[in-house]
């Protein structure tokens, strides 16, 4: 079992584990097991205070999660966080 990843806010989830991504935004599951995925990319929302995780399975659609961190703080822990996590299962990219 590797390392976890996990980004919370009151309507929208992102997870990431040693099975894949999963996003949860309004109710609504998705998961990304990783023989599935092409590739995963995360930056800072406009606002510099949420969250974006876009995952492009290997169809080469673009599927994006947003949660909102409510400040910039939490958003450099989560970059400080999610860097190693991804590193760990997609050391390519």
């Amino acid at each position: 079992m590797g390392p976890e990843f996990l980004a919370v806010d009151k309507n929208n989830s992102i997870v990431i584990d040693a099975s894949g991504v999963a996003f949860e935004a309004y109710g609504v599951d998705v998961d990304f097991p990783w023989p599935e995925i092409r590739s995963v990319h995360y930056q800072a929302g406009p606002n510099g205070k949420v969250l974006m995780v876009a995952v492009i399975p290997l169809d080469g659609r673009v599927y994006e999660c947003v949660v909102d961190a409510k400040n910039r703080d939490r958003l450099h822990e989560w970059f400080a966080q999610l860097a190693p996590v991804l590193g760990y299962y997609r050391p390519l990219g």
